[in-house]
């Protein structure tokens, strides 16, 4: 289901869980025409969110803000005047806007008995279920309903009692729309290649001959035939491909076509939104990592930050841990420790002491490692900003990453869409795959890298388990 381009037009009523709400908070305004039902049992859920910095404490307090605002007090006809003990949002609805449906608070209050049968747990859930199957025997009630939630278990339990669920849709993005950001052309001409190679760039017409895609800003070619290859990106401003070529950066040279791309769009100073997809071992965050550091001693930011979309492991937050911020964050931060150890081991002598100065003055220093939880209401400026593990993170919160960026930032984001850790959140809802709708501006880049150099185990096991 696409909930914001519904086919059929007949009156329907979406029922929404918790978590709907607390990956989305705008969730209320994208059913179009029809109508929103909001169970009293969510609204005492989102009560336990509103306390804490993560997304989904934000995304209660806004949602709790904007059902507030909606709230309005039927008009006693009989006395003219308003009735305080009547809303209207929990009798009969408030109307969305023009063209929206109405939003109406519905009673769950208990779990009716024939479904006690079968799911016997007091539960919000099944409270939830209950009020289902209650507006549906009731006479009264035209339209269809159907229940939206991001858990896959409840909807196998909705459907047990022939209750229509979905999952929301409506941040999803098509299988067709995940964007590569590179292709091969196996027959490329020779003469064309040596064009490209004698004068660092060339006409757009070979590649159109060849590459019968559309071609996106930023798209890199890897160009070949039986006797030679070549690299290359499309640079739309120009309107020409323009040669690639494999450099060193702070020690870390890149081993294939792939890395050789990505570094590439990672050093461009008018790429400003970079996303690098690919599974463990490929090198997204070393090449990210070690690009910014070759930029920063370069003096073209000043500053690094690294942010990590942190899963609290074993149902604990990061709060249960001893010790400041940096001690509560640090060991969900290890995989960046490693990466900046390695980058300090292949760098030259000079190099490599200038990296352990930048590591070791973390709090005062040019190489910031913080929670992705603290960037909210920041505004960067000058800075080489990474964000690692982006699978984890919602739509919205990349949304609201990339507009922390304010003049010389470039915003990097390194994830594999295979390891989510989040249990509402999939391959096509994820913030890494939503990235792939800044496909065709001139500011972005993308590549999905699939060759794994961490050692040939790694690329086996990524592979085979």
């Amino acid at each position: 289901m696409q909930q914001n381009k519904e086919k059929n037009k007949e009156k329907k009523a979406f029922v929404l869980d918790t978590n709907v709400i607390l990956h989305d908070y705008t969730c209320i305004r994208k059913f179009e025409e029809h109508d929103v039902i909001i169970p009293t049992v969510v609204l005492e859920e989102l009560d336990k969110f509103k306390k804490g910095g993560e997304a989904k404490n934000y995304n209660a307090r806004k949602f709790i803000i904007e059902i507030d605002g909606l709230r309005q007090y039927r008009i006693n006809k009989k006395v003219n005047k308003q009735d305080k003990n009547l809303s209207a949002l929990c009798n009969g609805g408030v109307s969305l806007g023009p063209g929206k449906g109405n939003i109406e608070i519905k009673n769950a209050r208990k779990v009716p008995n024939f479904i006690k049968d079968t799911y016997p747990e007091d539960i919000a859930d099944n409270r939830i279920l209950g009020m289902i199957c209650d507006m549906e025997k009731d006479n009264q009630e035209t339209r269809k309903l159907i229940f939206v939630t991001k858990d896959v278990n409840l909807r196998i339990k909705a459907d047990s009692l022939n209750i229509e669920a979905e999952d929301y849709e409506n941040d999803k993005v098509n299988a067709s729309d995940i964007y590569l950001g590179r292709a091969t052309i196996e027959t490329y001409p020779t003469e064309l290649i040596d064009s490209l190679y004698a004068e660092g760039k060339s006409s757009m017409d070979g590649i159109g001959k060849f590459y019968k895609e559309q071609v996106h800003p930023n798209m890199f070619f890897i160009l070949k035939n039986d006797k030679k290859s070549g690299l290359a990106r499309f640079d739309s401003v120009e309107n020409m491909i323009v040669r690639v070529e494999k450099k060193e950066y702070c020690g870390i040279i890149p081993r294939n076509s792939e890395q050789i791309f990505a570094t590439n769009a990672l050093w461009l100073p008018d790429i400003k939104i970079v996303s690098l997809s690919g599974f463990a071992g490929t090198g997204k965050t070393l090449l990210a990592m070690a690009v910014g550091l070759e930029l920063l001693k370069q003096k073209k930011y000043e500053q690094i930050i690294i942010a990590s979309a942190i899963v609290p492991l074993s149902n604990k937050d990061v709060g249960f841990l001893p010790g400041d911020i940096n001690d509560k964050v640090s060991p969900f931060m290890q995989g960046i420790f490693d990466n900046l150890d390695l980058i300090k081991n292949q760098a030259g002598k000079k190099d490599s002491k200038w990296v352990d100065d930048m590591i070791s003055h973390q709090k005062d220093g040019r190489i910031k490692i913080q929670p992705l939880a603290s960037i909210r209401g920041r505004s960067l400026n000058n800075t080489y900003f990474v964000v690692d593990e982006v699978q984890n993170t919602t739509p919205h919160e990349v949304k609201t990453i990339t507009t922390r960026a304010g003049e010389n930032t470039k915003i990097v984001f390194c994830g594999d869409v295979s390891q989510i850790d989040s249990p509402y959140l999939g391959i096509y809802s994820n913030g890494l795959s939503h990235l792939s709708r800044l496909k065709g501006q001139d500011f972005f880049a993308h590549i999905t890298l699939e060759k794994g150099e961490r050692s040939i185990v790694a690329d086996i096991c990524s592979k085979v388990l």
